[in-house]
């Protein structure tokens, strides 16, 4: 039987990244995905790289390795991943006072500006004014999410790595478990988004990784234009995700939901015209729990609405996936104490700016070279 250097889990755009950076680092690589079309966080995301948002040391840097890694991705990949600059525009509700809100962000490494309604609808003439007291922008990176980890996949398939789409069942001390073969490894890392938490349990490991239920409204391409990628500055999400992980007893039953959902009302339109509305998060401690697509799909429509009343009521479909967290933002990398064959490489909670960079670094590690930051 074939033995890897190392088993990657999970097809998304960390799993794609890092297989791709550990063969070219020169390891035998195995990418196991469940599914030949993946409907993970990758394919429901924005496709944001929030590479002006670091506020320490670390993430400064990893975002400026990240920006400049993005400028050469379509040819080093030898695809288009749709890379982009555009104005992202960050609005303020109405009950928000628009200085205090601005003041979050004064440790980012560009600050964004503040608009006053006017401004940010001369800058975005789709946006409600009166939905908002003023709105923050800087210039954000965008790509394509869904193909740029297909292209890292194409181009880690021609560098001589493997793919296997096949269900894993169970982490071995050794290698993994699928639904039709055990395949070996040296090492195994878990990039496996949502279901990290499910699969490091299955193995007997306690590991402190989370995910929501993320649920949007995708559209198909469509005449109206919007400019910008709209979203709250006041971003709900990371509020959720703290708070949700204050019990940690609470994530061992399969049937709670530790803080109500949020909607954090935003919107993005890729090239070809289409559109992601969104997006719901939901704290449902079960991964497989089921949620009311119209009940969902009303409260996002509703919202999207208020704050850009031409998109709300656009042709769409209701889609749902998980999303992979920490109780802390930082994403959670790096062999497992007690299981030092065994690794980790998800929890991200602003994954695309900064999983490029950081699959570099960690793939560079493997091979035995020191890294501050890894």
């Amino acid at each position: 039987m074939k033995t890897y250097d190392w088993i990657v889990v999970g097809g998304g755009i960390t799993g794609a990244t890092l297989a791709y950076e550990l063969r070219k680092a020169g390891f035998g690589v195995l990418l196991v995905e469940e599914y030949e079309t993946p409907e993970n966080a990758t394919r429901y995301s924005y496709g944001g790289l929030a590479y002006w948002a670091g506020t320490t040391p670390v993430t400064r840097q990893l975002c400026e390795d990240a920006i400049a890694r993005y400028h050469i991705l379509s040819q080093e990949l030898d695809a288009d991943i749709e890379f982009r600059e555009l104005d992202l525009l960050l609005t303020i509700s109405a009950a928000s006072d628009p200085e205090a809100i601005a003041a979050l962000y004064s440790n980012c490494a560009v600050v964004p500006r503040l608009l006053s309604p006017e401004a940010a609808g001369e800058l975005e003439p789709l946006i409600n004014q009166q939905a908002i007291s003023g709105a923050l922008t800087v210039k954000h990176g965008h790509i394509h999410p869904q193909k740029t980890a297909q292209a890292y996949i194409q181009a880690f398939l021609r560098s001589g790595g493997e793919l296997q789409v096949n269900k894993v069942l169970q982490i071995l001390e050794n290698g993994v478990e699928t639904t039709n073969a055990t395949y070996q490894s040296a090492n195994v890392v878990i990039c496996a988004g949502g279901l990290s938490r499910q699969l490091l349990k299955s193995a007997g490991i306690a590991f402190k990784i989370y995910f929501t239920h993320a649920e949007i409204i995708e559209t198909p391409p469509v005449d109206i234009r919007l400019r910008t990628l709209v979203m709250p500055a006041n971003v709900q999400r990371f509020q959720l995700e703290a708070q949700s992980t204050q019990v940690e007893q609470l994530w061992d039953e399969p049937d709670n939901e530790p803080v109500p959902a949020i909607l954090d009302a935003g919107a993005i339109q890729f090239q070809d015209g289409s559109l992601r509305l969104g997006q719901i998060s939901r704290v449902l401690t079960d991964p497989h729990a089921q949620v009311n697509p119209q009940e969902s799909e009303r409260w996002l429509r509703e919202s999207v609405g208020e704050v850009l009343p031409a998109l709300g009521n656009l042709p769409g479909t209701w889609h749902h996936c998980l999303v992979a967290f920490s109780n802390n933002q930082i994403p959670l990398i790096g062999a497992i104490s007690g299981f030092e064959n065994i690794h980790v490489f998800s929890g991200f909670s602003n994954p695309l700016v900064i999983v490029p960079p950081l699959a570099e670094r960690f793939a560079k590690f493997a091979t035995g070279k020191e890294d501050k930051i890894i």
